[in-house]
């Protein structure tokens, strides 16, 4: 992975940052070898397989793949990119940043899923801010800041609550802000899908678009919006209702995040249990590789994040439920990327939430975490969406 130094042409660093080292001890290691060698799986399902939650026979293989994983390797890999800590909100945030060798580079939010971290996009900084090396033009070259949200990766522990997403969304523009950067876009899927949209919302000076892989607009109610669905929504429409009959962790972390925490902070295996996400989201069609997975939990695993994770969804909940607000449009220019085994955003229930949707691109291959599966196609759209803007 290449690394790049220039002095950024724009407005002067206004924020303290320190640099930052990933470094987990050989006791910390050793530690969840032994907890993984100690493993107790529960009583099988009558079906050994997805329907009812991770089953015994993946984890089986997960544990040792997992006593087996080199750390030592994959923290060289996490080093190799400049890290920095600063303070926004009374937060310490996490961040990841990179600047290209060209000059007029984009600058470049990169906002992570559930249950990921700024480690979803190892495989994006060199093809985004190098892109003349992998087939791009020096025109495409991005500078990249990929911050870990308040509470996860390692971004941790949480000062304060109230992190919702809108918080998070305000946080990364004074970052950018902070950083020298009086303009710049973001790419987010997942809960970076939301927090790109609330910047959307924000639209600060300087604001260039958002790039995401998923629109969470849905039905308003309103019979007439049907009129305008066409079969492949519908077959969009079949996916959500799938993922509402899995997606039992979304009600357990809007309400009870810090007791499931109590489990996924002293049992390793139960931590990559819950983040089944990264091979059961797609029923059955995931890319990422275990070797991905295992990297994206142990980073979880040893910034012991669970918590912090969880509560995002108790933050969002509750500020929902508060209510009081109208439904709020996205005015800022708008780039949406579907992939073929993702949620399917439906055009017509974003057009009603987004005004501005101007890119708009279809992959017959990949899944919610592009990012890990399909990294090429996804830096080619992120190029293209941010190239039309100029």
């Amino acid at each position: 992975m290449g690394l790049y130094c220039r002095s950024m042409n724009t407005t002067e660093n206004t924020l303290a940052t320190r640099p930052f080292t990933v470094s987990v001890s050989a006791a910390e290691v050793a530690d969840l070898r032994d907890r993984l060698a100690r493993t107790r799986l529960p009583q099988p399902s009558p079906h050994d397989d997805w329907d009812a939650g991770t089953p015994n026979s993946y984890l089986r293989e997960a544990v040792d793949a997992w006593s087996n994983f080199d750390w030592a390797g994959a923290q060289d890999r996490i080093n190799a990119v400049p890290h920095f800590l600063t303070e926004i909100d009374g937060q310490t945030i996490h961040f990841i940043h990179v600047r290209s060798a060209h000059e007029d580079a984009t600058p470049l939010v990169l906002a992570h899923t559930y249950p990921g971290s700024s480690v979803d996009y190892l495989d994006l900084i060199d093809r985004l801010v190098n892109p003349v090396a992998h087939g791009g033009r020096a025109e495409d070259a991005f500078d990249v800041v990929i911050p870990d949200a308040p509470g996860y990766g390692l971004s941790q522990p949480l000062a304060s609550a109230g992190w919702t997403t809108a918080r998070v969304a305000a946080a990364y523009d004074q970052l950018m802000r902070g950083l020298g950067y009086d303009s710049y876009g973001i790419h987010g899927s997942d809960n970076g899908a939301m927090v790109a949209r609330e910047l959307g919302l924000l639209n600060p000076e300087g604001f260039l678009g958002l790039h995401v892989l998923q629109l969470y607009s849905f039905p308003s109610g309103d019979p007439t919006e049907f009129e305008k669905l066409e079969p492949a929504d519908y077959a969009g429409l079949e996916y959500l209702t799938w993922f509402q009959s899995v997606g039992g962790y979304n009600t357990m972390n809007a309400s009870r995040p810090q007791t499931v925490a109590v489990g996924l902070s002293d049992s390793p295996i139960g931590l990559l249990a819950y983040s089944e996400l990264f091979n059961s989201f797609g029923n059955g069609t995931s890319l990422v590789p275990l070797e991905t997975i295992l990297l994206e939990v142990s980073v979880n695993w040893f910034a012991n994040a669970a918590s912090g994770m969880g509560r995002s969804y108790l933050e969002n909940a509750r500020a929902g439920s508060a209510g009081g607000t109208e439904p709020q449009i996205n005015a800022a220019p708008t780039g949406v990327a579907v992939f073929k085994d993702d949620f399917r955003t439906i055009r017509t229930f974003a057009e009603r939430d987004n005004s501005n949707i101007v890119h708009w691109s279809y992959f017959d291959e990949g899944g919610h975490f592009a990012a890990l599966e399909r990294p090429e196609l996804l830096v080619g759209d992120i190029r293209a969406f941010f190239s039309a803007l100029r």
